[in-house]
């Protein structure tokens, strides 16, 4: 997918802040076409840059009380089957392989500490995992957003904005 435009930055910023928006609330909103927000929608989500992640859910709320960030050591040829493996835990929330310290970063849910100690043993089970290190967040002070991001790209000059879809 091509870099997103001003258009596409103001449509995502403004689904992010009135997430039950109507197609005609949001077309009013931003100065385009209804088809417009329609075409750019299907394009988003075909490309995958609108994807529904789970992000706005408070796990605190569902009775996940314990987030923790797992760095993974992997061996090498067993990369590609750990993260399968990790595909199939329902705790896992998300996954990356990383440069630095560790293969690969994990971010679990879990009820409270035995869960999460039987989620560790079950990744640790897992054929090509070497080692574990875990750090639980105690607080979180800023929640995962794309917000100021797509301000930015959303203030872009105006002869940026197309309404074409």
């Amino acid at each position: 997918m091509p870099i997103l435009d001003a258009v596409d930055a103001a449509l995502l910023l403004h689904l992010l802040e009135n997430p039950r928006a109507q197609i005609g609330d949001i077309a009013a909103s931003l100065g385009i076409a209804r088809n417009t927000v329609v075409s750019r929608m299907r394009r988003l989500e075909r490309h995958e840059v609108v994807r529904s992640s789970g992000r706005d859910v408070d796990l605190g709320v569902l009775g996940f009380n314990v987030l923790a960030f797992i760095t993974l050591e992997v061996s090498h040829r067993e990369l590609d089957a750990v993260v399968s493996a990790l595909r199939s835990l329902e705790q896992v929330l998300e996954v990356h392989e990383i440069s630095g310290r560790g293969d690969v970063w994990c971010r679990i849910a879990a009820r409270e500490t035995h869960d999460l100690h039987r989620v560790l043993r079950q990744i640790l089970r897992i054929r090509g995992v070497i080692r574990t290190e875990t750090s639980l967040a105690l607080s979180e002070h800023i929640p995962y957003r794309v917000q100021p991001l797509l301000r930015t790209l959303a203030k872009a000059a105006p002869e940026d904005r197309t309404t074409a879809g």
